[in-house]
């Protein structure tokens, strides 16, 4: 059994204040609203607008991606050309000339008609002559968001075959 003092409200009734006491705050004013519903929408915009440059980030990394491939591709077909000077019918396949510029797909998920073009740069150059050794250069252009053109390149050293 429990035992009500006589200074508290029956049950069910709120408690009396105290005369000259102020009046307990029953809600929020309007500015603070306001300032809640603002920063509210400053959060709610900030997680949005952090998901789409995520997005396209995540994008231009397979855009990256599929050009790099399209490089390695074109090093290893300069890379394997026949070059060999020391034969007796002197043998170079490695010359900047067999290798014209090329536009080329990039390899990324599409759909319908969004394809990405790329064009492709070979330079060979003689670095040294005794001992002979020639440097690859290969790079491919291509575009991303806002037409801005991105460059991939490739550089690597080869000798003749023997």
């Amino acid at each position: 059994m429990h035992i009500r003092s006589r200074n508290q409200p029956p049950l069910g009734q709120p408690a009396s204040r105290p005369p000259g006491s102020p009046a307990p705050a029953g809600a929020f004013t309007l500015v603070e609203l306001v300032m809640a519903a603002g920063i509210g929408a400053m959060v709610v915009s900030s997680v949005i607008y952090g998901y789409l440059m995520a997005s396209q980030r995540a994008e231009w990394s397979g855009y990256s991606l599929a050009a790099n491939s399209l490089v390695s591709m074109k090093l290893e077909q300069a890379r394997a050309c026949k070059w060999d000077p020391l034969s007796p019918g002197v043998v170079d396949e490695l010359v900047t000339a067999n290798f014209p510029v090329t536009v080329d797909i990039l390899d990324i998920p599409r759909t319908g008609t969004n394809v990405v073009y790329a064009t492709n740069f070979t330079t060979i150059s003689t670095v040294s002559t005794i001992p002979p050794v020639r440097m690859i250069q290969v790079s491919t252009t291509w575009k991303f968001y806002k037409g801005r053109v991105y460059t991939n390149t490739m550089v690597t050293y080869r000798g003749p075959d023997q």
